[in-house]
């Protein structure tokens, strides 16, 4: 394959296939003769050993909404021009566009059998939800030096379309897969550990071979001093929302989240509300919905002076598959919104 020139198709959102920004975001697939905006870079990247024959552009929006229903209708106009590989992007810092770029990349590359690339920034909650499935070159968080993230980009996907090794993610620039490559060494694993504790007790430069997960430190809130004056909220990740989900909260990797009035409602009556999670067996909330968000128990509670009230707004998402940074945005917003709401106290339910 190597001898020809390959065939390249290019993925983009609507802000950079040149249709239009948040206006546009709910846009369905297209796509189009060539390359398109960043896809010239990409042309000039592979110079004569590809040519970019067509590029697919999807709305944000449309993707996020209907993350398998977009990829199908994604992969199926990637699969018209027959190209030899795929790139996505690069989608910087942009959450959405990094998840379709991911899920476009690995649909295409478990469906067509053809090699795929994209490029993030660290902080894009594409990375952690695909990084294990596809090669994703790190970019900075702006457009800024796309040229030099776009050439790294088409260099590795030629050399993986001509079946040539990868190097290591430090190396090439790309996030780390979670795969582990036997190596030979000159010294030992304990020579190896005992060298890298010596340069960390002399404070000197050393680069871990098992890097760990770096995670929040969140400081408990102080106790409610007078529970029974106190207003407190029912909130919930395990996807209980109106029949017909209005606010369309989708069942896994959740990016959105509703809130619903139970003012004057003592008990949550199972014809009104659904289940949108796809990490549990939604039956026995069905039954009863109180089982997830107990405003039947809360009420009593209420009612015997335990607490001060219930608040008369319940808010809720699904867990299932979160991303940290969405989880991160959505979680800071309903606090915000408890605390703007006079609320002193919430109870989490979860799966």
């Amino acid at each position: 394959m190597e001898s020809r020139v390959i065939r390249v198709v290019h993925y983009l959102n609507q802000f950079f296939g040149g249709i239009g920004g948040e206006d546009v975001a709910d846009v369905g697939p297209k796509a189009v003769e060539g390359p398109v905006g960043p896809g010239r870079a990409v042309q000039k990247a592979l110079g004569s050993r590809g040519d970019v024959v067509a590029t697919v552009i999807c709305g944000d929006n449309y993707f996020a909404e209907s993350i398998e229903k977009a990829t199908e209708e994604v992969v199926q106009l990637i699969q018209a021009y027959r190209p030899d590989a795929l790139v996505a992007g690069p989608a910087y810092q942009a959450g959405r566009y990094g998840i379709a770029c991911g899920a476009v990349c690995k649909a295409v590359q478990d469906r067509v059998g053809i090699p795929a690339v994209t490029g993030m920034h660290k902080e894009n909650p594409g990375v952690d939800l695909y990084r294990n499935h596809v090669y994703i070159i790190e970019t900075g968080s702006t457009v800024t030096k796309m040229a030099e993230f776009v050439s790294r980009m088409g260099s590795m996907l030629s050399r993986l379309v001509a079946g040539r090794e990868i190097g290591k993610p430090a190396d090439e620039g790309y996030f780390f897969r979670g795969f582990l490559v036997n190596e030979t060494q000159d010294q030992t694993a304990a020579e190896r550990a005992t060298s890298m504790l010596l340069a960390k007790i002399r404070g000197d430069e050393f680069e871990t071979e098992v890097p760990l997960p770096v995670y929040d430190h969140v400081a408990p809130s102080p106790g409610i001093e007078d529970l029974q004056s106190a207003a407190i909220a029912l909130v919930t990740d395990g996807g209980l929302v109106l029949k017909g989900n209005p606010d369309k909260i989708e069942a896994e990797r959740a990016t959105r989240f509703g809130a619903y009035s139970i003012e004057g409602v003592n008990t949550l009556a199972p014809e009104d509300y659904e289940v949108k999670h796809a990490g549990y067996t939604p039956a026995f909330v069905a039954q009863d919905p109180n089982r997830l968000v107990p405003v039947d128990v809360m009420r009593e509670r209420e009612q015997e002076g335990e607490i001060g009230k219930l608040h008369n707004t319940f808010y809720t998402t699904s867990g299932c598959a979160s991303i940290l940074e969405n989880s991160k945005r959505m979680g800071k917003a309903i606090a915000a919104k408890l605390k703007h709401e006079g609320v002193q106290g919430a109870i989490l339910t979860s799966t």
